[in-house]
């Protein structure tokens, strides 16, 4: 009995090499697939000529294809994926709520609030990233103190704070879109909106990636009292954790990766309400094991996303949209099947 038990404790080991190893690959496939395609084997060869100074000459497109074009938007897409994806595990950790997305407090709306404000006032792209970061920052705040004096569950009176200050936020970016230039304003307030990594540059990714790591570290040591957590704040309190200043703490955290990577790509739904379900499908509900894989996951699904936005029509389909076409149907899935690990 003993031994057919032991037959079954997943390899959970197995299946993280098997998540890296997807992501590489991932990788490497965005590098080489676009409008102008690019071997593996260049990809690989322009990458060993810069790190070891090799006398390799390449010829101009091909190199700034890989270095100066796909390089800052992989990394951006990578980057942004892991901070939706692990700010929606931590989210739901935190609500007790598997249906709680990072957005939950508004994050997306004040993001929205500050692009559309920036780009009303004709400001540059840098401008435009500052804003939306200010904007997602103020109006996660501004949740959190109508949540401070409402009566009740504090959980709860937070989660409604959210919904109220999106909403106001969400009526303030249509106003702006109302008195916007149409031929101009408009449709990049639209398009802004809509999510794309299109003008993502170094500077975006040494930005966003900075804020977004050092909201991730904090997450990935706690991760084990978030498992204390889920026991019932009694069963915290018991074992020495202060439910309200871990739950503080890691709302905060979310928070600013939620925050830093909408600034950089616009709205993307679905990533961290669906990436945290497959975690736990595959790696189970102990989030030692969730929030890495959450990290490796959402960077992979979105750099996948984000080279079908790239290839799939003669235009660029913003990222957003692919992300609902993707994320509902394996939502609707996860749905039927009740939850159960495959």
């Amino acid at each position: 009995m003993t031994e057919a038990k032991t037959r079954h404790v997943p390899n959970y080991k197995l299946r993280f090499i098997l998540l890296i190893l997807a992501a590489l690959l991932c990788i490497l496939i965005s590098f080489a697939v676009g409008r102008f395609p690019v071997s593996l084997a260049d990809v690989i060869m322009v990458f060993a000529t810069e790190i070891f100074h090799l006398d390799i000459a390449w010829d101009y497109a091909t190199w700034s294809t890989v270095i100066n074009i796909r390089l800052p938007r992989i990394l951006a897409a990578f980057f942004v994926g892991a901070a939706l994806a692990t700010a929606g595990a931590a989210y739901q950790g935190m609500f007790q709520n598997p249906l709680v997305s990072p957005d939950i407090l508004g994050a997306s709306s004040g993001a929205g609030f500050g692009a559309a404000l920036a780009i009303f006032m004709d400001l540059g792209p840098v401008w435009i990233t500052a804003f939306a970061f200010a904007g997602a920052v103020i109006c996660v705040g501004a949740a959190y103190a109508v949540s401070r004096f409402t009566k009740g569950s504090a959980t709860l009176s937070m989660v409604l704070a959210g919904i109220l200050v999106s909403s106001l936020f969400t009526a303030m970016t249509s106003f702006l879109k109302t008195v916007a230039d149409t031929e101009d304003q408009l449709p990049e307030i639209t398009y802004w909106l809509m999510g794309s990594l299109a003008g993502a540059d170094m500077g975006d990714v040494i930005f966003a990636g900075t804020l977004i790591i050092a909201g991730i570290i904090p997450i990935f040591l706690l991760r084990w009292r978030m498992n204390v957590l889920t026991l019932g704040e009694d069963e915290a309190k018991s074992m020495g954790i202060n439910p309200h200043r871990l739950r503080f703490i890691v709302v905060a955290c979310a928070t600013l990766i939620t925050a830093a990577a909408v600034s950089i790509s616009g709205i993307i739904g679905w990533i961290g309400l669906v990436i945290p379900h497959f975690c736990r499908m595959i790696f189970g509900c102990d989030y030692r094991r969730i929030i890495p894989s959450a990290v490796i996951m959402g960077g992979a699904f979105l750099l996948l996303v984000d080279d079908l936005a790239r290839c799939m029509a003669t235009v660029e389909v913003p990222i957003g949209i692919l992300t609902a076409f993707v994320g509902a149907p394996i939502f609707a899935y996860l749905l039927m099947m009740g939850g159960r690990r495959a």
